[in-house]
């Protein structure tokens, strides 16, 4: 079973017909997309996708990902949780769920990170659980640096907790006041630790070869942190909303992620990582087959493609696909349920295993999802 998980998650849709499956033959659909062949027998990319289609020996592809959700926020929620977005309760992010389940890994480093985020939640698990944001991993963690003498330090420490004891002892049955001073209290002593090195990514004598750019530098930290013990890693990316000049953008957009995303499984393999990481790429919903009059891709969540690779994941393989436009699943549907319930049992997460809300209601990782076990050696 994978140790630790990274996920890349490319926020806005990423268009599957571009990258992941392309249509060869279908000029009405692929416009001037060109296609590539992977190193993997039977694999084809978009042609941007050259340092991709180079490690395609070790990665597998879903094409046959199906969602409900088009709306940008309503999808992105549910593809990174596992459950649909509801008024009355926050669903927990992957590494939450994870620490949940398998209790805490580090004694000063967080079980979860989430990059290029600037704030994060445990959901409805205590706020201990949250994972830690890093908005800029050129920077490390925000506000690191404590301007003040360590005595003075810990003497505000003191009253702060001091100050959060009474609603820990009036709430007792409640787990939130408790969590959060846990939380600050880890957040303390991972400050004047030598932990925090782990953070900097500046001594890395590859960064270039992962690309200078957010997403890049994300995916370099991300194996730093999973080789120093984080279990789950958030790596967040943007700019896949294509409505206009899909060209263009796949020109701007594609190379740094094909030169971060391949440089990562590379980088892991090379260091004996990947077989005990699992690196997830996925995205909000496909783009249409159709190109508008704007030149972009619409939004289309009836079938996209996703991206699994390392911690069992077999390589050279692609499982399910569209149909021959690219707009409907023409075999093996895989839902979002699905793809989570995949992740969790590449980590050895009970997919039965109940975890309960303050308001009592049980949740289970994936949403009672079915793994696609065929992408597992």
């Amino acid at each position: 079973k994978a140790k630790s998980l990274i996920y890349i998650y490319c926020s806005g849709g990423m268009t599957h017909l571009d990258t992941f499956e392309p249509k060869k033959g279908n000029k009405q659909v692929m416009g001037d997309t060109k296609i590539i062949n992977g190193k993997a027998e039977g694999m084809r990319f978009g042609s941007h996708l050259t340092g991709i289609a180079e490690v395609s020996d070790k990665i597998s592809v879903i094409n046959s990902m199906s969602s409900t959700n088009g709306a940008h926020a309503q999808a992105r929620y549910q593809m990174l949780t596992g459950y649909n977005q509801l008024a009355t309760i926050v669903h927990p992010l992957i590494g939450p769920f994870a620490e949940k389940y398998f209790g805490k890994r580090n004694d000063l480093l967080p079980d979860s990170v989430v990059v290029n985020r600037g704030t994060s939640n445990s959901g409805y698990l205590d706020p201990a659980l949250s994972p830690l944001p890093v908005a800029n991993p050129d920077a490390g963690i925000a506000n690191s640096m404590i301007q003040t003498s360590e005595d003075r330090f810990q003497k505000r420490m003191e009253m702060s907790l001091a100050i959060g004891q009474p609603n820990v002892d009036k709430y007792q049955h409640y787990s939130s006041p408790k969590g959060y001073i846990e939380f600050y209290d880890q957040a303390s002593q991972l400050l004047q630790s030598e932990e925090l090195n782990v953070f900097d990514i500046s001594g890395e004598t590859n960064r270039q070869d992962y690309g200078m750019d957010k997403l890049g530098q994300g995916c370099l930290l991300a194996r730093r942190l999973v080789e120093n013990g984080v279990r789950v890693v958030e790596v967040h990316c943007g700019g896949w909303d294509m409505h206009n000049d899909i060209q263009g953008s796949m020109s701007d957009r594609l190379p740094s992620f094909d030169k971060a995303v391949s440089t990562l499984i590379k980088d892991l393999d090379s260091r004996g990582l990947l077989e005990t990481t699992m690196v997830v790429v996925g995205t909000d919903f496909g783009r249409t087959y159709r190109i508008n009059d704007r030149a972009g891709r619409d939004h289309q969540p009836a079938v996209f493609s996703t991206m699994l690779a390392g911690g069992g994941i077999t390589g050279g393989r692609t499982y399910g696909s569209s149909d021959e436009d690219g707009r409907r699943v023409g075999s093996d549907k895989v839902s979002v349920e699905d793809f989570h319930a995949t992740i969790g049992y590449g980590l050895g997460i009970d997919l039965n295993y109940k975890i309960f809300s303050p308001s009592g209601r049980p949740f289970v990782f994936g949403n009672h999802g079915k793994p696609v076990t065929a992408l597992y050696s």
